[in-house]
């Protein structure tokens, strides 16, 4: 027989990790505002192996709009900027030999709506992936009453699980409506 309370928990597991994607995710879009994840994906060829940036250099953000790179090895600025260039960043580094900045620039009105829209494409995304676990949990549960499990538990389970579920959907809501703030903001 079915354990409700382990699959309640693992559907809860599943929905959180979609949660969790999805802020990673939106992490990443660039909203006009200096964020260092933005370079998280940046792998510098050091000494022969490639490494994150975060491990041959300090990266911080002195203001809203420059995220500054300084190596610990003078060494490595040319492989640093030729990582960043090389990457999917989008923004041309200026190095002055001691410290790499990135500019990040204001984006245009048209540029806000199109980042928006992708917001709202991984949020869908990720509204579905929660709706999936939902999906799958219920077959279960529906299964579950043929191998003896009572419909009183069954119901019981499926209203916790709609609650979960509920709860996910509106951590997503506000993840998007946070960003989608961010982004629009000038």
């Amino acid at each position: 027989m079915i354990d409700v309370k382990a699959t309640l928990s693992d559907a809860q597991e599943r929905m959180e990790m979609a949660a969790m994607y999805l802020a990673d995710e939106l992490t990443h879009i660039r909203a006009g505002r200096a964020n260092t994840a933005i370079l998280d994906g940046v792998k510098v060829d050091s000494y022969g192996s490639k490494v994150p940036l975060n491990q041959v250099a300090t990266v911080s953000t002195p203001d809203a709009r420059t995220i500054a790179i300084r190596p610990w090895d003078k060494k490595a600025i040319k492989d640093i900027e030729k990582a960043i260039m090389d990457s999917d960043v989008g923004i041309t580094p200026e190095n002055n030999g001691e410290v790499i900045r990135l500019g990040i620039p204001q984006p245009t009105e048209e540029r806000r709506k199109e980042l928006v829209k992708q917001c709202n494409k991984i949020g869908e995304r990720t509204k579905v992936e929660v709706r999936n676990v939902r999906g799958e949990v219920k077959d279960k549960l529906k299964k579950a009453i043929k191998d003896g499990l009572s419909e009183d538990l069954e119901k019981d389970a499926e209203n916790d699980l709609q609650k979960v579920h509920d709860k996910f959907i509106k951590r997503i809501d506000e993840l998007l409506t946070e960003k989608q703030k961010e982004i629009m903001t000038v």
